[in-house]
């Protein structure tokens, strides 16, 4: 059994905060950048172009995931006060809404590099998974999504939360996305499977979104209107994504570009 109470807030100078949370999502941008400009070199391909598409992501990402929490986790109160939309500092990101934001984003960026659509995308799906990982951590950190009460011997009690056992699922969620991000990394560095386009970005979504359907069912339910239904809205959400993915797989396994 472990008791977690760690402080959300990492560092607090004056009246600036910097909480955990913050520290692992910044991470999760820096270390996949740092990822991506070595796949690149290895490709042959300029890194000077990077930090760009940097800016592209992480604000197609935060603008997919907040949107995403607040019409699909909680639509009657965010469209009751809209502006309360704006407030990304108070919490609330959906994954699933954070993957079209950075699909469009990617659309975009691709549209005025000259960049090929798939191949970028199929960069960005190697690091992506590691930086899921991240964020997780920085869940946990925060004692939020947290899991269903066990008796499992490496249950925690997140005090911040209440006095029940349960399972640290966002430390199951952060393993297997470091797992996904192995399994996609090992992939790339295969030349033959990197060239078909659509294949990493497809196993992105078939491996990241199945583990998230099964881990849904170790959660408490993330929004009110869950409770008494058999899958959640997470899961929901997760079953075309990995249709999507299994598409993308099949239609790469036939070359097609």
């Amino acid at each position: 059994m472990i008791y977690w109470n760690a402080d959300p807030i990492a560092v607090s100078i004056g009246p600036l905060s910097i909480h955990w949370y913050g520290i692992f999502f910044a991470a999760a941008f820096i270390v996949g950048l740092q990822i991506m400009g070595r796949m690149f070199a290895r490709e042959g391909r300029s890194t000077g172009d990077l930090d760009s598409l940097l800016g592209f992501v992480v604000v197609g990402a935060l603008v997919g995931a907040r949107l995403g929490h607040c019409l699909l986790y909680d639509p009657v109160y965010y469209l009751s006060s809209p502006l309360l939309i704006l407030k990304i500092w108070e919490g609330g990101l959906a994954s699933h809404g954070g993957v079209i934001g950075i699909l469009v984003a990617v659309g975009v960026y691709a549209r005025r590099s000259g960049m090929r659509f798939w191949w970028l995308l199929d960069r960005i799906a190697v690091p992506a998974a590691l930086g899921g990982a991240f964020i997780r951590i920085g869940n946990f950190m925060n004692s939020e999504i947290v899991g269903v009460p066990t008796i499992v011997p490496w249950a925690v009690i997140f005090e911040r939360v209440d006095d029940l056992a349960r399972h640290p699922v966002q430390l199951y969620e952060a393993a297997a996305y470091l797992i996904i991000f192995i399994v996609l990394f090992l992939t790339w560095r295969e030349a033959a499977l990197r060239r078909r386009a659509g294949l990493l970005s497809g196993l992105f979504l078939m491996l990241v979104f199945a583990a998230r359907f099964v881990l849904e069912y170790f959660k408490t339910p993330q929004a009110a209107y869950e409770a008494g239904f058999f899958m959640t809205v997470g899961q929901w959400l997760s079953v075309p994504c990995v249709l999507a993915g299994l598409w993308l797989v099949f239609r790469a396994g036939r070359g097609q570009e």
